[in-house]
């Protein structure tokens, strides 16, 4: 990963304080012409990438949704349309990896398939139902940040965004390699086979 994707991928992982220390300094069109030209900065500098990033082709619609608010607070002034960047990434992760249950393989299976392209039918099985639990939490945390733009401060919205929403997250990768290791070992037992993933 070049230092212009690392870059990038900070700031948006940092976006809700971006945003939180940015109208405390600017003015709300001034920071979206900021976060408009770094968008569109990445999107000509984006290429045709494999592993994770062909296995996930929302990689775009990141950049899309920054340039989608950043135009419309530039054309209305309006603050809080840069809060709603959270809500809509959630509702568009969950959509992604709810219609690839719909239409397999799952959003998970794609990804595991990068390391261990012949993945058994108990890796699919396995899978399938972590995208599901994925699903799941891009509708709480999707609620969560809804929430916090409508009926909180700027401040909190900025700490759930940033701090609590990538904690969760972070468990909940935690968690599924936990129990990933646990299935594999038992997998293995079972069917005297290498693991998968």
């Amino acid at each position: 990963m070049t230092g212009a994707k690392v870059g990038f991928a900070a700031i948006v992982i940092a976006y809700p304080l971006v945003v939180y220390f940015g109208l405390q300094y600017f003015d709300a069109r001034l920071l979206a012409v900021i976060i408009v030209v770094m968008a569109m900065a990445r999107l000509f500098l984006v290429r045709k990438a494999d592993g994770v990033m062909a296995a996930m082709p929302h990689a775009r619609l990141v950049i899309i949704a920054l340039l989608v608010f950043g135009v419309l607070t530039l054309a209305t002034n309006v603050p809080v349309l840069l809060q709603y960047y959270p809500v809509v990434m959630n509702a568009l992760m969950f959509t992604l990896f709810f219609v690839s249950l719909m239409h397999p393989p799952s959003m998970i299976e794609r990804i595991a398939r990068i390391s261990t392209p012949d993945l058994p039918e108990a890796g699919v099985a396995y899978t399938r139902k972590v995208t599901m639990v994925w699903c799941g939490f891009f509708i709480l945390n999707g609620s969560m940040a809804l929430y916090t733009t409508t009926s909180t401060s700027l401040g909190f919205w900025a700490v759930y965004n940033s701090l609590i929403s990538y904690t969760l997250m972070g468990l909940l990768f935690g968690g599924e390699y936990c129990i990933r290791r646990v299935v594999q070992k038992r997998s293995m037992v079972q069917n005297r086979a290498n693991g998968w993933c």
